[in-house]
């Protein structure tokens, strides 16, 4: 029996799948991407494609080719790479199997398909270079958005990895293959944290001769010093891996063999821009928990862009703060992820956010600018990358043709002078282009080259011709047909065309008896023949021809414009750009003024003044039935003008669940990102000190994939927090302890709070600390000037509560629990049996409280020593059962009367 994979198109398939054996392969076969073999199993079980056979023996799958991209999304969103194997070759000019080549390979870090991707969406590939094992060591890291083109580098400590990559959305991360091929721990733990896709590369790659020689042959310079990066860095190494892995991936490979129609995609990385190395100082960072706990870009219940803080700025289409690009999205979400930190670059973008704010008719000018551009980068990407369709171009083409109002709209403004400068110095070379997409596109192209109709009329003599001879073939026909009807009287024939026999001359049965001789049986069908005849035959090859020549010179022109778009890469980038700010910045704008947020104070000192401030997301959703509050934190050590005492830098926050502490404390850390994005803030006014870092640590979250409990997860960030907060960082922390016994979380929770407030002397950072251990509010007694108590104001009536939701100097000694729980509907009887149950424990507290001795005046303690009480020795020695009732009466008022002569004055 012949072996099924020895035919000349199964060992093509088997070729290409050599040389990417960790892919999947879209194998193009005629209409459909056909899988084979262990290919078409993994298919069927991770998308859900129905396994048939080839041959009987060879498992096979497939789906439409026009379906590619949905089942490409199926397919990265299940952990597969796929290698995506196109036609290269025409098959009619194709002697043998048709000639193919993978035109690309589509991981989850490199897609770029708009259909793949939401606007706001970024698909960020890494490779990180480790150069020690020891967490402190440096590692180099680059990062590189395919879609867009930005390249960035950096070189940090391993243990700042995973927050960097989640910063950067991450995908797909490169790291050194090891000989053994074992997952290196380090490794492992940033995908188990993050999720991230992990793509080993060949160790050699990491050396620092070959990346350089990447990245000097791609961007044809002799060193990387011109880029501000030193050759020698380790993030220099990542930036050579991550280049060579897309030439590998992205750039086309070679068919199965050279020959006539033979036509591989031109696809280069001309649009990757040169490797940047950011200012880590000119950024706050907010980690990858504290992105997660605040819900800056998705929510933590279901995961949706909706109820984001993003979400405010890009959600449905009646939001009037939203954004109206593409870029401007991914520019806002960038803001949010990567605020800055440097004061001067803070307030030159927050006076832009004001022009708009205050001139609402140039706003309203900009939005009409704005509303007609695309996603110009990545548009500019794709016809890189050889993948632009007529639609993308014809989108460029409109696009740019918005540069003129773009620029009338922000000509008066000194504070928006920069973006201007900047679209004014691209004007000269995109109008041109411009001009000439509107001049050779059609106004309504279709969305593959293929289906014809790109060019327009007049734009090329060849296609004219081309086109002239197939329009005249309806005309040619009739007259055709009524020349045959007149010359041999058969008054039913009638001339037709269909895809499968070309043009034909029908006669029905009993006229088919009558047909000329020059007429040839070409089909037969239940009542008619249909003939062909050496006219219609010349007919139909040169209409088929035409055809033919008119997509083909439409590929022609269209190519030449590809190619001048091509070389207009990097002004393309620059209105994209400008663009992308002018978007965000209105965006901010248009919040600003719609909810009535007010332009913050950015300061060097390390203050935090907040009045009437609101919750950016719950402030909107619940329009005027949210409750504002105040805030006032600063540094220890910062005397406050009207007192002298030093203004705290703790805010210990007491008071029932549901009540709003954690609102509250999640609202302070988001006007402090707001406010370094450069946008306006949801309160009435605000100081806010410049920040370095947000730290976040709220909520329970076991981690039991890497074995930890929710009270380990808890420690670790805390113990993350402590280690790296700064005088300048701010801290929100809710709950902490709360995870082991009460005397463990009590104690942990009395030295983190003095810790934080600043103990030895030292200034403390920022930090509001929501809490149930009533106990911790004695440092405000302890440590004054260092902490204050914060409690959220509720009303008791007729044995119920009413939450005030305001926040109020001072604390509170009581959690309301039983009530939240009788809120929550849990059975009556059992909330009755809880307060008997908490009235029996009071009691017994009160009668064993103890008073504590006076505390070393060196250290704070949280639990001192006690001294019994002679009364108390005397009551543990009477036997109640030797004494008469009169005896009893009279030791206890002995007792009475003893305690009473203790009392002071």
């Amino acid at each position: 029996m012949p072996d099924p994979w020895d035919t000349p198109v199964m060992r093509q398939y088997a070729a290409f799948k050599k040389r990417h054996p960790d892919c999947v392969l879209f194998f193009r076969m005629g209409d459909f991407y056909e899988m084979f073999g262990d290919d078409a199993e993994t298919v069927h079980r991770t998308l859900g494609l129905t396994l048939t056979r080839r041959q009987s023996d060879i498992p096979m799958a497939g789906v439409p080719h026009h379906q590619l991209d949905t089942y490409l999304a199926k397919a990265i969103a299940g952990g597969l790479r796929v290698a995506v194997c196109d036609q290269v070759q025409d098959p009619a000019d194709a002697k043998g199997p048709v000639a193919r080549a993978v035109t690309r390979v589509v991981t989850p870090g490199t897609v770029t398909e708009p259909t793949l991707l939401s606007d706001e969406q970024t698909a960020t590939l890494a490779a990180a270079c480790f150069t020690g094992d020891d967490p402190a060591d440096p590692v180099g890291l680059a990062t590189v958005e395919l879609s867009t083109g930005v390249f960035t580098v950096r070189d940090l400590a391993a243990a700042a990895l995973p927050d960097e990559l989640a910063r950067a959305s991450a995908r797909e991360l490169l790291y050194a293959d090891t000989a053994d091929g074992a997952l290196p721990p380090r490794v492992q733990s940033v995908a188990d944290r993050l999720g991230v896709h992990l793509t080993p590369r060949p160790a050699w790659h990491f050396r620092r001769d070959e990346a350089l020689e990447a990245l000097r042959e791609h961007y044809r310079v002799a060193t990387l010093s011109g880029f501000g990066i030193d050759d020698d860095a380790p993030c220099a190494r990542a930036a050579g891996v991550v280049l060579r892995y897309l030439t590998e991936t992205q750039t086309a490979g070679e068919p199965t063999h050279r020959g006539p129609g033979v036509e591989v995609p031109r696809s280069t990385l001309a649009h990757l821009r040169p490797p940047r190395l950011p200012d880590p100082s000119g950024e706050l960072v907010i980690d990858a928990t504290s992105l997660r706990s605040l819900e800056i870009e998705r929510t933590i219940r279901s995961g949706t862009l909706e109820g984001s803080l993003l979400g405010l700025f890009l959600a449905g289409r009646s939001n009037p703060g939203r954004c109206r690009t593409p870029m401007g999205k991914r520019q806002l979400a960038e803001w949010l992820r990567r605020p800055l930190a440097d004061r001067a670059r803070i307030e030159a973008r927050q006076a832009g956010v004001a022009a708009l704010v205050e001139d609402r008719r140039q706003a309203k000018t900009l939005a009409e600018a704005l509303a007609g551009v695309s996603d110009t980068s990545r548009i500019r990407s794709r016809i890189a990358l050889g993948r632009a369709s007529p639609r993308d171009v014809v989108s460029l083409g409109q696009s740019l043709c918005r540069l003129e109002p773009i620029l009338d709209a922000t000509a008066q403004t000194p504070a928006l002078a920069d973006h201007h400068a900047r679209l004014q110095s691209s004007r000269a070379t995109l109008d041109p282009l411009a001009e000439r997409i509107a001049a050779t596109c059609a106004d309504d192209v279709p969305a593959r080259l293929t289906d014809g109709g790109v060019i327009r009329d007049g734009v090329d003599p060849e296609l004219d011709e081309a086109r002239a001879l197939s329009c005249d073939a309806g005309q040619w026909l009739a007259d055709y047909q009524t020349r045959l009807v007149a010359e041999h009287d058969l008054p039913s024939l009638k001339v037709g065309y269909n895809k499968v026999f070309g043009y034909y001359i029908e006669l029905p049965g009993a006229q088919a008896r009558r047909a000329p001789d020059d007429f040839t049986r070409k089909q037969t069908l239940k009542n008619a023949e249909r003939y062909i005849t050496p006219e219609l035959k010349q007919f139909e090859h040169k209409v088929l021809n035409a055809d033919a020549r008119a997509l083909e010179r439409e590929r022609v022109v269209f190519g030449a414009l590809l190619d001048a778009a091509a070389a207009l890469l990097e002004p393309v980038a620059a209105f994209s750009d400008a663009v992308a700010e002018l978007d965000a910045a209105l965006a901010f704008a248009d919040k600003a003024h719609d909810r009535n947020w007010c332009r913050p104070e950015i300061t060097d000192e390390p203050a935090l003044t907040i009045h009437a401030g609101r919750h950016p997301v719950l402030d909107e959703l619940l329009e005027h039935d949210f409750v504002p509050n105040d805030l006032e934190l600063g540094t220890a050590g910062s005397p406050d003008a009207d007192s002298g005492i030093p203004t705290p830098s703790l805010a210990l926050i007491t008071g029932p669940n549901m009540a709003g502490k954690s609102t509250f404390i999640r609202q302070v850390a988001l006007i402090t990102i707001l406010a370094h994005a450069g946008g306006f803030v949801p309160a009435d006014r605000a100081t806010i000190g410049l920040t370095d870092r947000v730290f976040t640590r709220v909520g329970a979250d076991d981690a039991l994939h890497r074995g930890q409990s929710t009270f380990m997860v808890e420690m670790t960030e805390t113990a993350g927090i402590l280690n790296a907060a700064t005088p300048r960082s701010l801290i929100i922390l809710d709950e902490i302890g709360r995870g082991t016994s009460t005397l463990d979380g009590l104690s942990l929770a009395w030295a983190i709070a003095e810790h934080l407030g600043g103990a030895g002397g030292n200034p403390g950072p920022r930090t509001l600390f929501a809490t149930h251990y009533h106990e911790l509010t004695d440092l405000e007694d302890l440590r004054p000037g260092k902490v204050k108590n914060l409690h959220v104001s509720v009303r008791e009536w007729n044995d119920e509560i009413v939450f005030l939701h305001r926040i109020l100097p001072g604390r509170t000694d009581r959690s309301y629990g039983i009530h939240v729980a009788r809120l929550a509907g849990v059975p009556r009887a059992v909330t009755e049996r809880a307060d008997a149950i908490l009235a029996e424990l009071a009691v017994e507290h009160a009668h064993t409280r103890r008073e504590p001795a006076p505390p070393d005046a060196g250290q704070l303690g949280l639990f001192t020593e006690y001294v019994p009480h002679p009364v108390i020795s005397e009551l543990r020695e009477i036997k109640l059962e030797a004494l008469t009732p009169l005896e009893a009466f009279d030791r206890l008022r002995r007792l009475r009367d003893s305690l009473d002569a203790e009392k002071p004055g």
